[in-house]
């Protein structure tokens, strides 16, 4: 499983706060965290006004890459900015675009940039008609961006499908909606990743760590690749361990008893 921490984003209020107040050692602090927990990429995603994304973003970065050599993933909703941020070389390692979808020419402007390269991106199921509700119409979706990456050669291996997960206490079959997304898409390309915030499915329901720690691990069964999350959540990442000992994918258990070892589940190891 691949962890994209989710813990350097504006829309949470002491992110938000940090960087309104430019608290440096509040974002290293959380990037440091992030990474020793076992973050794979670290989500830099600025989520402010149009007027000082760039800045901030650019500020972000080279606070997070002072601290930590994890790739990084920069995201943003405008993928002009995406780009200009690619093309000025202010990344020091390829990591994450997040993220293109369907609804102007964002694929177009982005996958360009990243073809041949080691760059991931992460894509959305939405188009200018927004987020779909039916399972079948974001595979559509995905299936036009799967072959919008061939044509302009991005690496199958490196696209991370979202399907959008919706919130259960909306949509009561969101699950099995994720679910049949995760197969749909596997079955037209199995090199391709499917991601997803995890979090939003418990979004508005009581005792959400319940609601999120299931929904990865039925995902986890149907095929989820990647997920943007809080790696320094011992339960979730508890849970992660725990379903790729069992899937087989973590051989012999060795991933989950060296966290067992390191403390990470939240045990203290018998001496």
């Amino acid at each position: 499983m691949i962890i994209i921490g989710e813990k350097i984003n504006g829309a949470i209020p002491s992110i938000k706060d940090a960087i309104l107040n430019k608290n440096e050692e509040l974002i290293k602090e959380r990037t440091i965290l992030q990474d020793e927990a076992g973050a794979h990429f670290l989500d830099c995603a600025p989520s402010t006004s149009t007027d000082i994304e760039y800045d901030t973003m650019v500020w972000l970065i080279q606070l997070m890459q002072g601290v930590s050599e994890k790739p990084l993933c920069i995201d943003s909703p405008n993928a002009s900015l995406l780009a200009r941020i690619l093309e000025e070389g202010w990344v020091n390692k390829p990591g994450m675009v997040n993220s293109v979808n369907e609804e102007s020419n964002k694929c177009e402007i982005i996958f360009p940039l990243i073809a041949h390269t080691d760059w991931n991106v992460v894509a959305l199921t939405c188009d200018a008609d927004g987020i779909p509700m039916e399972a079948s119409k974001k595979i559509d979706i995905a299936k036009r961006m799967i072959d919008k990456a061939v044509k302009y050669g991005v690496d199958l291996k490196n696209l991370h499908i979202d399907p959008c997960v919706m919130a259960l206490a909306a949509m009561a079959d969101s699950m099995n909606n994720f679910i049949e997304c995760i197969e749909g898409i596997h079955e037209y390309a199995p090199e391709v990743k499917v991601t997803g915030a995890i979090s939003n499915i418990s979004f508005d329901m009581p005792a959400r760590k319940y609601v999120n720690n299931t929904c990865i691990a039925l995902a986890m069964k149907a095929g989820l690749d990647s997920a943007i999350l809080d790696p320094t959540n011992v339960d979730m990442m508890s849970t992660i361990y725990a379903c790729e000992a069992l899937k087989g994918t973590d051989k012999n258990g060795r991933k989950y008893n060296r966290a067992y070892r390191q403390g990470k589940l939240g045990i203290t190891p018998k001496k």
